[in-house]
């Protein structure tokens, strides 16, 4: 593997239409499809995402996704190879809520290295109904991805709304 700073992007839009390697979901830890980004991606993805990610559940047990790492399933109906969730810290003002989200990112990085995706769409994880601020959390995403060893070339962050985007454009500064 070969690393180096990927290239990263900020644009607005919708994930579900990213055409890329591997699609980033803000999951929960018990992996059932919630609402917000998951549920949209969720929807987008159709039946044999859906089925791949119950597989996951049934093997993995209780827990199928420990806060902070993350899995992948197929893409489905989406256009990108694979879905790699990752279920970010419900936000508590505890200095562990930048160090699980930090590791939500490295996680899902390595494991595109091990997949061999090279561009990655990553929405806002953790800033919808876990509460994170989003102010908070974008600076923390931008230095995860800047500072990673990894082989994925782009990096791609696709924020629902101007707000969102706003202030993931500061952290990039």
């Amino acid at each position: 593997m070969t690393s180096m700073t990927p290239l990263i992007e900020l644009v607005r839009g919708d994930i579900t239409t990213q055409s890329i390697d591997a699609i980033v979901n803000a999951a929960n830890t018990s992996l059932r499809p919630g609402g917000g980004v998951d549920g949209a991606i969720t929807r987008a993805a159709g039946a044999t995402a859906r089925a791949d990610r119950e597989r996951v559940i049934r093997e993995r047990g209780s827990t199928p996704l420990p806060t902070g790492e993350a899995i992948a399933t197929t893409g489905g109906a989406l256009d990108a190879r694979w879905i790699i969730h990752t279920a970010g810290p419900v936000y508590s003002g505890s200095p562990v809520d930048s160090e699980l989200l930090e590791q939500c990112h490295l996680s899902v990085l390595k494991l595109a290295d091990e997949l061999g995706a090279r561009t990655i769409a990553f929405p806002a994880i953790s800033t919808g109904i876990y509460g994170y601020p989003i102010d908070e959390a974008a600076p923390i995403a931008i230095a995860s991805v800047s500072h990673a060893e990894t082989a994925v070339a782009k990096v791609r962050f696709v924020l629902f709304s101007e707000g969102d985007l706003a202030a993931f454009q500061r952290a990039l500064g």
